[in-house]
């Protein structure tokens, strides 16, 4: 918004020119995001306090630390992270933009998805949200349209193109496949940080790694000069998502200072679900889809290892692990739960730089 409003007056007034430039507005949206998150914190939670007397429901099948340890803890603490995050990006991006309510679009959708299950569990009184197959479905046709949308504004052949990581000439042609697959990476990386939201502060802190990432690809790809340097694709008006993840950061920040050990607010489904999805949606548009699972490698260890425990349990009757996703494993085997939690942001960072590494190694 202030980019519209002040940017057409930089030739007369000197200082709107700083509006005009995507360093200065992404710096704007991480401080403002932060700003909104330590506002409006206390708030939320205290709201949420009052509407969950009991706090979030803890599953009697996970591990018996968290009967004690989690219990009186409100949910939906997401709510805080689409607030501060929208209003961040609606402050400072360019509206203009159509890849920017592309990935709105996806964040507040899924967001909505993720309430209506926390809302369902905490009004039973239980683990079950809305129905898997129900959340599946709102979730897919939310990425489907945002999808096509994304299609519709990326000129071709790139639109419906896979860009693969080392190899700078390679561009898949996916044709009418890539719709399916674009769904499904932003359903998967929404439901990959769903399974890591597990333990205090673990799953928002590689969010915000992996988000920090892709402020410097959206930046590049949406640059023809440093595209064509790097020789990566150039997405034009891509660029303007440096500002969202920007946003993301900040709100990840901001929310990490009330949801750190031992956590005053979970993010909830409200929360998981939005900014996976988010970060899901940049990478479809940013052309990085395969470099995601890279950066968000800590999310693919987390889903594979459910996907491993089910199929082995279902075919031999016996479990790889002692409990999934992978971080009740380590609690199961006597770890405390920071040594955990750090571990994993260490694991997150080494694949994040992983993935950028991939800008260059062409």
């Amino acid at each position: 918004m202030l980019y519209n409003l002040l940017a057409p007056f930089a030739d007369d007034f000197a200082l709107f020119n700083l509006f005009r430039y995507l360093t200065f507005r992404s710096g704007g949206a991480v401080m403002t995001a932060l700003l909104v998150s330590f506002l409006l914190g206390p708030r939320v939670i205290a709201w949420l306090k009052s509407k969950q007397p009991h706090g979030q429901p803890i599953r009697t099948d996970g591990p018996e630390s968290h009967l004690l340890t989690k219990k009186g803890t409100p949910t939906m603490g997401g709510v805080l992270i689409l607030l501060a995050l929208s209003i961040s990006t609606l402050l400072w991006a360019d509206l203009s933009n159509g890849y920017v309510w592309i990935v709105l679009l996806v964040t507040i959708g899924f967001g909505l998805v993720g309430f209506g299950d926390d809302y369902l569990k905490l009004t039973r009184r239980g683990s079950k949200g809305l129905p898997g197959r129900l959340k599946l479905a709102a979730q897919i046709a939310i990425g489907a349209l945002a999808a096509g949308a994304a299609i519709w504004l990326t000129p071709a052949p790139l639109a419906t193109g896979l860009t693969v990581p080392f190899l700078k000439d390679l561009l898949v042609p996916l044709g009418w496949l890539f719709l399916p697959f674009a769904v499904f990476v932003m359903v998967g990386a929404s439901n990959a940080v769903n399974l890591t939201d597990g333990l205090d502060g673990l799953a928002i802190v590689p969010v915000m790694i992996a988000a920090g990432c892709f402020v410097l690809i959206a930046y590049l790809v949406g640059n023809a000069v440093f595209a064509n340097y790097l020789q990566i694709r150039f997405v034009q008006g891509s660029g303007e998502l440096a500002v969202f993840c920007a946003a993301l950061v900040g709100a990840s920040l901001g929310f990490l200072w009330f949801n750190a050990p031992p956590a005053m607010v979970f993010m909830g489904d409200t929360g998981s679900l939005s900014v996976g999805g988010a970060l899901g949606a940049v990478s479809v548009v940013t052309k990085h889809e395969l470099v995601l699972a890279i950066i968000g490698g800590l999310f693919v260890l987390e889903t594979a290892s459910v996907i491993v425990q089910v199929a082995s349990f279902k075919m031999t009757g016996k479990r790889v692990f002692r409990m999934a996703p992978l971080h009740h494993h380590f609690e199961k085997l006597g770890w405390a739960e920071p040594t955990i939690v750090i571990r994993f942001w260490i694991i997150a960072s080494i694949l994040a730089l992983a993935g950028l590494a991939t800008l260059k190694l062409r």
